[in-house]
């Protein structure tokens, strides 16, 4: 298993009922590759003012959204065990989990291992991509008993 430092950062006026940094930690933990390398992650659970700045900022869209991931690019020569950092916003981790009905802890779960994977380089731009990381996170998921959070409810 991968040693892994967990940077938590709680930025939100509410924090009743965010998961805690043991949660975290283990749902970070699971999508870390299972080598022994050393990792550390900055996880900050933000509210919609910040999630919006941000996501103006660095990707050119004027509204808040659930996870932004910021992997860590090290200079040349400089070896660091930094993944990088996830910024997640409280109020549409809760908003989505209503609106999907799902358990809010199952949504924070994914959204934790759908930024770590794109800390690790996944992405889910193209279709062929897309379906390799959504097979990953709904494999890390079951390790929670979580059902496939691509399932829509009918």
């Amino acid at each position: 298993m991968s040693v892994l430092e967990l940077d938590l950062q709680v930025a939100t006026q509410d924090t009743s009922n965010l998961p805690s940094q043991t949660q975290l930690e283990e749902w970070v933990q699971v999508a870390l590759p299972t080598m022994g390398d050393e990792f550390e992650v900055t996880i900050r659970i933000v509210d919609i003012e910040e999630s919006q700045s941000l996501n103006h900022e660095y990707r050119g869209k004027d509204k808040p959204t659930n996870v932004l991931s910021f992997p860590f690019e090290a200079p040349p020569g400089l070896d660091l065990p930094l993944l990088g950092d996830l910024i997640i916003c409280r109020q549409i981790v809760e908003s989505e989990a209503k609106e999907q009905e799902k358990p809010v802890f199952n949504h924070w779960a994914h959204l934790v291992i759908h930024g770590i994977l794109h800390l690790r380089g996944y992405d889910h731009i193209d279709d062929d991509d897309a379906e390799e990381m959504e097979s990953m996170e709904i494999d890390l998921l079951k390790i929670f008993s979580i059902p496939n959070p691509y399932l829509i409810n009918e």
